[in-house]
């Protein structure tokens, strides 16, 4: 058989081996609270905090959704034209065109460029959150955070472009089988690393002082069966005014990290019903989940690079001869590029049915369905989240389920415990 039909045959394999992952680990049985419940909830939360909310998210909507689509016309370009390799070639060129500096370099400018152009849509962004009160760090904090983020993303690039290209050149016929391994472990790798080297680039973590508060996580998190290192207090006021709490890191890195913010603006209650949301992630192995379908994912994409990049007619579009050519960057990331705005309605909704699993096991975990709502409302008059948001944006994008939608389900759980 040649490298392409066993190609296919990987493809199709990784395929259904997404497929049952995705059928046997994520809860779909988890429907939404009826829509009646929804609208009741609705009701009940103030008109002037719906209304700011709501006139929040308008303001920041065109900038979002301009943003998706001047990246995706600027991936298009670069890698249905052949601008895209022509750039490739010239930021190889101060280094006599050697394929390591076209594969990093040159790798690394396209994305750039396609960062600068979505950049004023970045900015814009900034500006809505400030004027509405969220964001706290000012032009040069904002500036700072995204130098950050774009050193941190140069790094992880350029070890993936050059160990991909590298492959490419030692395998030439079966580099798509050994890269599809190699992208399925750098996801993995990834999500060990990234909250132990790279969460204090953008925060400072402090312990959590001694208290009963303290005290009352640690005992929460031992009788949910889901042993921490640590409460450590993220300096996130120093950004933003958003309140959050995550779990982060995995086995003996597991800490609680929360918000400075919440623990000024939550009652002790309502800080244990985000911890125990978030203990339930833990509980139900959902990083693991979400590794290993990622990593199948990433394996699946690599493959069908090779396929869909080895059609002449793309080829021709891009001005190169070979998909694995660093000239081919452009291409892979245009083709990648569109495959994650189709396939984003699918991993949105499947985030919604874990983070509604999470929700129902802190309602079980705290018997405190009050507190869940109270911590709901708090939630979304904070952070200014659309407590309904329109139905077309809610199914595209929503990674959790809406603010009704979960208080509807914490009445339903107090319904149910209180028969």
């Amino acid at each position: 058989m040649s490298p392409r039909g066993w190609a296919l045959l990987t493809l199709a394999g990784l395929g259904v081996a997404l497929v049952v992952a995705a059928l046997v680990l994520i809860p779909w049985q988890r429907p939404p609270a009826p829509r009646a419940d929804q609208l009741a909830a609705l009701r009940d939360l103030p008109t002037e905090q719906v209304e700011r909310a709501r006139q929040f998210r308008s303001a920041l909507r065109p900038g979002g959704w301009a943003a998706l689509g001047v990246g995706l016309l600027v991936a298009l370009a670069l890698g249905l034209t052949p601008l895209g390799s022509r750039l490739v070639e010239l930021a190889g060129r101060p280094f006599g065109g050697h394929w390591i500096a076209q594969a990093i370099l040159g790798g690394l400018a396209v994305v750039l460029v396609a960062d600068l152009v979505t950049l004023p849509f970045s900015a814009w962004r900034h500006s809505v959150l400030t004027r509405y009160g969220l964001a706290t760090n000012g032009w040069g904090g904002w500036a700072v955070d995204l130098l950050k983020s774009y050193a941190v993303s140069a790094v992880i690039g350029a070890v993936a472009l050059l160990g991909f290209y590298t492959v490419v050149r030692l395998a030439p016929r079966w580099w798509w089988a050994f890269g599809a391994a190699g992208a399925a472990t750098l996801v993995a790798l990834l999500s060990f690393v990234l909250p132990v080297l790279v969460e204090p680039v953008f925060n400072r973590f402090r312990p959590m002082e001694p208290s009963p508060l303290r005290s009352q996580l640690m005992e929460l998190a031992e009788r949910d069966g889901v042993p921490v290192r640590d409460v450590l207090v993220a300096d996130a006021s120093r950004r933003t005014r958003a309140v959050n709490a995550y779990v982060s890191g995995l086995g003996p890195t597991r800490r609680v990290v929360v918000y400075d913010n919440l623990l000024r603006e939550a009652t002790p209650a309502e800080v244990t019903a985000v911890v125990a949301h978030e203990l339930g992630h833990a509980r139900d192995r959902d990083v693991p989940v979400g590794t290993l379908t990622g990593a199948l994912g990433a394996a699946a994409a690599v493959v069908a690079l090779y396929l869909i990049g080895s059609w002449p007619p793309l080829l021709r579009l891009a001005g190169v001869d070979s998909v694995a050519q660093p000239r081919a960057f452009p291409l892979l990331l245009a083709l990648v590029t569109v495959a994650g705005l189709v396939f984003a309605p699918v991993q949105a909704l499947m985030s919604r049915r874990v983070e509604a699993r999470a929700d129902a096991h802190a309602l079980a975990l705290t018997g405190d369905p009050a507190a869940f709502e109270s911590m709901q409302r708090r939630l979304s008059a904070v952070n200014l989240s659309d407590p309904d948001p329109p139905r077309w944006e809610y199914l595209y994008s929503a990674s959790h389920p809406s603010t009704v939608e979960r208080i509807a389900a914490a009445r339903a759980y107090a319904r149910k415990v209180s028969r």
